[in-house]
């Protein structure tokens, strides 16, 4: 791959870097913000520090991202458990009517997923975050309001559109504290948390059929309940969620230095909040961008299981009472596979593209096994839990493309596309679900068959181009166009001084910087 595109800091190595009277000197707005916090500074610090600020990120961190992601998984999925606890009774909808609650979702997500990712490089992340989680809340309250099918469209609509901050705000966060290696794990750990949402959704469901009330149906109860909690969740990201490293109230001065100089091996920098056309157009240029838009779209469309996992288990045979507990099992399921894949990305080495895979075989056996046995609900029902495992693929894919692109604005840009693709796998996969199909359901599983074997492949190939165009650049040469940049700082005394910024933090991509190397 070669570079696409001329940026201010080609343009000034241009101009000025074959002059040795003059220092190539960048604007602020350039690069990285990490620059303007470490340039000039020489800080030594040992491997037990900088494994200190790990864990101390991580005790503030993971808890916030991980109850959230757990809130927003649960949120959306409430729609699938109302299924069984009388909201097709309460609001007089049909299957088709439910079938397109889902597709609207996505579709809004769909929509404002650009502008949703503009918002996150122009405004502090972790705030945004907190404004869009609190909408959310609201509109999950309101479906208890709702008594129609055009009730529940104008809850999920909003819904969709908040969501669509959540996913990319968090790959953008993760980037930003964590080291490549141990970025895989890390999406894992609060990704792993839909599968403790689900433990939770099945929990208080079964509860909410044993609220006698004559106000509220179960599933009026479950909507508020977790829109409380959701709201709660909102205000404690606005007062303890950080936006970035260099602005992180829980570090010390010396901790955020020491913090972004562990994440110099990423070679892509924290942040930057100056859009740059010219990374953009990078992006849409770079083939990987569509090779994971691909995989996002091809691999979500399965992703409906997860709405219609209520009425799959109850077509098998057990009640009402028997699928809703049943539900927390999935949720111990995906915890589980979820753990084991990522673990193995990250310490099989190379081996994120082959975690995946072997992953997507397991469940293709469990899908080819829920259409070829006969009807015994407990075989189906451990066929459908082995199908599971197709939920931890898209977690390595999350983290392994975050890992695989450096320049903020690039980033941004390549997290929305993702999502773009997320939106359309997710807004088609509704729609296969038919009455026709039930109770076995049998082409949607075959549909589900060949998504998932589709993307397996993807995957090698991408693995494939990328192992090839590091070989590409290990033939190169050490880039040494980069090494020799400079910022105005102002002193204490109104003085100025020219100092030195790592190419880490000049906000270079991955193709302007021929030392990047991709991660297989």
């Amino acid at each position: 791959m070669a570079s696409s595109s001329t940026t201010s800091v080609d343009k000034k190595v241009e101009a000025e870097g074959s002059v040795h009277a003059y220092k190539p000197t960048l604007s602020a707005r350039d690069v990285d913000v990490a620059a303007n916090i470490t340039a000039g500074k020489e800080i030594d610090f040992t491997p037990e520090e900088a494994a200190a600020v790990r864990r101390k990120i991580d005790r503030h961190l993971m808890p916030l991202m991980c109850i959230l992601y757990m809130m927003q998984f649960a949120d959306k999925t409430t729609l699938g458990q109302s299924a069984i606890l009388g909201l097709f009774e309460g609001t007089h909808i049909n299957q088709a009517q439910f079938n397109w609650l889902s597709t609207i979702f996505y579709l809004f997500f769909l929509g404002f997923e650009w502008p949703q990712n503009l918002a996150l490089q122009y405004f502090p992340v972790g705030k945004w975050m907190s404004i869009n989680i609190f909408v959310w809340a609201v509109a999950l309250m309101c479906h208890a309001a709702a008594d129609s099918f055009g009730g529940l469209f104008a809850c999920r609509v909003f819904l969709g559109i908040c969501e669509g901050a959540i996913t990319p705000g968090f790959l953008l966060v993760t980037a930003m504290f964590y080291t490549r290696k141990e970025q895989s794990q890390r999406v894992g750990y609060w990704f792993l948390m839909n599968g403790a949402a689900i433990i939770l959704l099945g929990l208080i469901a079964f509860g909410c059929l044993h609220i006698k009330s004559t106000s509220f149906m179960a599933w009026q109860w479950l909507m508020i309940i977790f829109g409380l909690i959701t709201l709660i969740v909102s205000v404690l990201f606005w007062f303890f969620f950080p936006d970035s490293p260099t602005t992180a109230r829980f570090l010390t001065p010396r901790e955020r230095i020491i913090a972004l100089e562990r994440i110099k091996v990423n070679q892509a920098g924290v942040e930057n909040k100056h859009f740059k056309l010219e990374q953009l157009k990078e992006c849409l240029l770079d083939p990987k961008t569509w090779l994971f838009f691909f995989m996002s779209a091809i691999s979500n469309v399965t992703n409906s299981l997860s709405n219609q996992r209520s009425i799959i288990v109850a077509g098998f045979g057990f009640s009402v009472g028997e699928t809703t507990l049943l539900g927390t099992v999935d949720g111990a399921v995906e915890i589980i596979v979820i753990f084991c894949t990522v673990t193995s990305a990250t310490y099989w080495k190379n081996g994120r593209a082959y975690s995946a895979t072997l992953a997507y075989a397991v469940a293709i056996l469990g899908s080819i096994l829920v259409n070829a046995l006969p009807n015994h609900r407990v075989g189906l029902l451990f066929s459908y839990w082995i199908s599971i495992t197709s939920i931890a693929p898209f977690v390595v894919i999350l983290a392994w493309s975050t890992a695989l692109t450096a320049g903020h604005t690039k980033r941004t840009t390549m997290n929305a596309v993702l999502m773009v693709g997320y939106a359309v796998g997710n807004s088609a996969g509704p729609q296969y679900w038919k009455k026709v199909y039930q109770p076995r359901d049998r082409v949607p599983w075959a549909i589900l068959s060949a998504c998932w074997f589709a993307t397996a492949v993807l995957i090698m190939v991408t693995r494939v181009y990328l192992a090839r165009e590091n070989r590409k650049r290990d033939a190169e040469g050490r880039d040494t166009r980069y090494d020799e940049m400079y910022i105005t700082q102002e002193k204490e005394g109104g003085a100025k001084e020219e100092v030195k910024v790592d190419k880490e933090f000049l906000d270079l991509t991955d193709i302007q910087n021929r030392d990047f190397r991709y991660v297989l």
